[in-house]
């Protein structure tokens, strides 16, 4: 039996973006669509989205081995 997910419920899920420049300490942060503190779509990477942050982080680390959330839009995925 196969499952469907409807399209509906997936655009109720947040979005989510990788920044592709990395900060000094070389993470590259995840952020939750809408976020304050995102960076200029230029220097943004479409993960996708998902129910969570984890998701997200686990999408990123397919781009970049150095990974985080960050500490305002994703801070149960921010460890840095």
């Amino acid at each position: 039996m196969l499952l469907y997910c409807s399209p509906k419920k997936e655009a109720n899920m947040p979005r989510y973006y990788v920044n592709k420049n990395p900060q000094t300490n070389g993470d590259h942060e995840v952020h939750k669509d809408g976020c304050s503190y995102m960076p200029q779509p230029g220097n943004l990477q479409y993960l996708g989205s998902f129910t969570d942050c984890h998701g997200a982080l686990a999408e990123a680390k397919k781009y970049y081995s150095q990974v985080d959330g960050c500490y305002y839009c994703c801070p149960s995925c921010h460890r840095s």
